[in-house]
């Protein structure tokens, strides 16, 4: 029955998600957000990403959607959920442009890759970066090249409560920015400016994408607790594993930021009053 319902659509009809998006969200576009917010979908009809960005929006009146339709997109991961499809209209109702869309991460899985070209190679210090992974199971080694070497589509799409066809691209797409990061930063003499905090040791049904149960969400909450009290690790760029890079915890590191970012705002205040 399972494979059947895999081969013949998505494992939810994401109704309730697209009903709860909609009712928490109402009406906001994306001009309207409290903070700037850069989110990736990719358009499957086009065959590109397409990323929704407040920064641009005013430039891209067309990319001005309702951040329900945004949310329903960047979710709708394959296998998973079905593709989204909305359009954005201008004051008069006409259509302006017309979406197909499923979840960024098939494309750019670590947003802050998205908002880089806005970057200069030189400005990288200048910035505080938080990327915060939503855990993975590298250490389990699930799979093995002689065991994948017997897989046929069936098994790439679902194989031992896991999507290995998915998994590779949302990794592959996470880490290559992780990678890239870090060693712009190394390079800068910045790496005090990039925290990844990352938990690469989840197995079972705590590396399952859709368990939802009040155990796993509960045993979720405990592993995010405990990561704040770890260490500060940074990828080891020979084997893509985190190792601990420093005694500082990750939350005394998120103090730093804040402290600074805290500082920084008192900064430009005082400048701008000078200025007045």
């Amino acid at each position: 029955m399972k494979v059947r319902k895999a081969l013949s659509g998505p494992k939810y009809d994401g109704k309730y998600l697209h009903s709860l998006l909609q009712d928490q969200l109402q009406h906001t576009k994306l001009h309207q957000t409290l903070t700037n917010v850069v989110i990736p979908t990719f358009d499957i009809k086009n065959l590109q990403p397409t990323i929704f960005s407040s920064f641009k929006v005013k430039k891209k009146p067309e990319m001005d959607a309702l951040l329900s339709d945004i949310g329903i997109a960047t979710s709708a991961a394959p296998t998973y959920l079905p593709a989204h499809h909305f359009e954005t209209k201008d004051d008069k109702g006409n259509v302006v442009r017309e979406f197909d869309l499923i979840d960024g991460g098939v494309a750019a899985n670590n947003p802050f890759r998205s908002h880089e070209s806005g970057v200069a190679p030189t400005q990288y210090d200048r910035f505080l970066v938080i990327s915060l992974g939503t855990g993975n199971h590298k250490l389990e080694k699930k799979f093995g090249a002689e065991e994948a070497a017997e897989w046929g589509i069936l098994n790439w799409l679902s194989y031992d409560g896991s999507t290995p066809l998915i998994d590779a691209f949302s990794e592959a797409s996470a880490d290559m920015v992780d990678f890239h990061l870090a060693s712009i930063f190394r390079a800068l003499y910045s790496e005090e400016n990039y925290l990844r905090i990352q938990d690469d040791t989840l197995s079972g049904d705590l590396a399952s994408v859709d368990i939802t149960t009040e155990k796993n969400l509960n045993g979720l909450v405990t592993i995010g607790e405990n990561l704040l009290k770890k260490p500060v690790s940074r990828v080891n760029f020979q084997t893509g594993v985190y190792e601990v890079a420093k005694e500082e915890t990750n939350a005394d590191a998120l103090k730093r930021f804040a402290k600074q970012l805290s500082e920084e705002k008192w900064l430009r205040k005082s400048r701008a009053h000078q200025k007045a």
